[in-house]
């Protein structure tokens, strides 16, 4: 009878053990590291709050694995520090694959993206060829210095040493601050990020140019190796893809044009 007791004893606490680690799977902590000055991405609200269109797709995932989302600011060229530390499980924000494919593991691409450039509308530069002599921002290790940088591209390298200067900044709202000021003459960025800014400014004031620097795609960002987490995570958006709420977290930020750059499930 004691032996009986001892295993029953046993195989309920092991039972409880086993219990116990799926509640705390079920409720664990969801770090998404994100650019607090990407929008539509990522961004802080008049209210304080951060909001976006990724961070909205990562608190839809949190929602269905019963996650607790963290909403974590990084600098953004500390972004593999962060991640490689583990304070970050994945970098969700606007983030670029191309020419990043062997530094990450990635979940399918989700948005494809363009970069361009902005000016003011009474600058005088139309096209890129305007360019010549011209000081430029970007910002720091970001897609549109990578397509500047790209040594595959001889018309973009000869476009970047085309510049006057080429300034890098550690955010676009300081880049657009020195823009309206006239210390720079462009500014190299991410197409949803140019259309949220110049909607934030008088209209018609600045303008995008119709040549694109660039063209991309963009993903979630996990550790090298992490495919685990990237499994669960992207299991969850094809599911949303399919019950319609990806597109109608997308629907929210039609002004930046994310329902037409949205690429999974098409």
């Amino acid at each position: 009878m004691k032996k009986i007791v001892a295993v029953v004893g046993a195989l309920v606490l092991a039972m409880s053990v086993l219990a116990g680690c799926g509640a705390q799977e079920s409720g664990k902590n969801f770090t998404v590291g994100f650019d607090a000055e990407f929008p539509p991405y990522g961004y802080r609200a008049d209210n304080g709050e951060y909001v976006g269109f990724d961070l909205d797709l990562a608190a839809e995932v949190c929602a269905r694995k019963g996650w607790t989302l963290v909403k974590q600011p990084i600098d953004w060229d500390s972004k593999d520090m962060e991640l490689s530390s583990g304070a970050i499980d994945c970098i969700w924000n606007g983030f670029t694959i191309n020419g990043r494919e062997d530094q990450y593991t990635w979940s399918v691409p989700y948005v494809d993206n363009s970069q361009v450039f902005v000016v003011a509308k009474d600058s005088g530069i139309a096209s890129k060829s305007d360019l010549a002599g011209k000081i430029v921002a970007v910002q720091k290790d970001s897609s549109a210095l990578a397509a500047l940088n790209d040594e595959e591209s001889e018309e973009n390298l000869a476009l970047k040493n085309s510049f006057e200067k080429l300034i890098e900044y550690g955010d676009y709202n300081t880049a657009f601050m020195d823009l309206e000021q006239g210390a720079v003459n462009a500014i190299a960025m991410d197409i949803g990020v140019a259309q949220y800014q110049i909607g934030q400014k008088a209209e018609g004031a600045y303008i995008i140019l119709s040549e694109q620097l660039a063209t991309e795609q963009y993903g979630i960002g996990f550790l090298k190796g992490n495919t685990q987490l990237r499994d669960e995570v992207q299991a969850v958006l094809e599911e949303m893809v399919k019950d319609g709420t990806f597109m109608k977290i997308a629907e929210k930020y039609s002004d930046f044009g994310l329902t037409e750059s949205v690429c999974l499930g098409k």
